[in-house]
């Protein structure tokens, strides 16, 4: 009897076997270093602990409190963008990896979306234990008559700012070890701009629709007008307005990463230019 040929997975096959492969990784890696669960559950707490104490202090709402929690919970997630993502390609390349994801049949939009998807899930246990373990010592209450819109605003916030930590990707492999410095650059200033810790309606008007290219931005606001209806504060626009544009967001970061890794793969096959150093 003749020996039955292998079959290869092509197509959307070999595009979702990749993601579920990237994607097993970080979230069966993230829970073996428990040392780790532990710091990036209790530094972001810290964080959050001194902005309450000080709105506390100044006599500010009550609905802060709730305010700077669920900033804090984001903040894990801006971090995972910024280092799991969006300067990943550029790791690889130094690990000498990249030379094998551009060969391998599959594409960078697939490795690099198991990444997302299975940083996301390890960092939502992270942020969703954040906020847990912050309600029950501040005593924060939320809204939860509107869960399923709650859940809606989140997962396509995410997948905006996913997306553009896709996008960012291919832009750091071509600075090369100038993505270590704007990764850097980069961090902080999110912080503020987006309102992690204070309602972002405390900006300019100019300064919020410019940071609002971050889906984190109108996507805390919204979430944050969902969970605390009865606060003074109103948001920077309304709930589904906020909504809309993110999911613009999210397909214009998702076609501009497809197009950029698939230009960084083109670049790479022809000319060899991003998996070594050439001066």
């Amino acid at each position: 009897m003749a020996a039955t040929d292998t079959v290869r997975d092509t197509g959307w096959r070999l595009f979702l076997r990749t993601v579920r492969g990237r994607a097993y990784p970080r979230v069966i890696g993230s829970m073996r270093e428990k040392s780790w669960i532990f710091f990036e559950i209790f530094l972001p707490l810290l964080t959050v602990m001194a902005y309450v104490w000080v709105y506390r202090a100044l006599g500010a709402p009550e609905a802060y409190t709730g305010f700077v929690l669920l900033g804090g919970a984001m903040t894990a997630f801006w971090a995972n963008v910024l280092w799991a993502m969006s300067s990943q390609l550029y790791w690889e390349k130094e690990q000498g990896n990249l030379a094998l994801y551009i060969m391998s049949p599959t594409t960078l939009m697939a490795l690099l979306l198991g990444m997302a998807i299975g940083g996301l899930l390890a960092t939502t246990a992270r942020a969703l234990a954040i906020v847990a373990i912050g309600a029950l010592f501040f005593h924060v209450s939320f809204d939860p008559g509107r869960l399923p819109e709650l859940a809606l605003v989140f997962l396509v916030t995410m997948t905006a700012l996913y997306g553009m930590g896709m996008m960012l990707a291919s832009l750091f492999l071509l600075l090369n070890r100038e993505a270590w410095h704007l990764a850097n650059l980069a961090q902080e200033p999110i912080y503020l701009l987006s309102g992690f810790f204070f309602p972002v309606t405390a900006l300019p008007t100019a300064l919020v629709a410019g940071s609002s290219l971050v889906p984190l931005t109108l996507g805390m606001d919204a979430m944050r007008q969902i969970l605390f209806p009865g606060a003074s504060l109103k948001g920077f626009l309304p709930v589904p307005a906020e909504l809309g544009i993110v999911a613009a967001l999210a397909v214009l970061y998702l076609v501009g990463a497809r197009w950029l890794l698939g230009f960084m793969e083109r670049l790479a096959i022809r000319d060899g230019r991003l998996t070594e150093s050439r001066k």
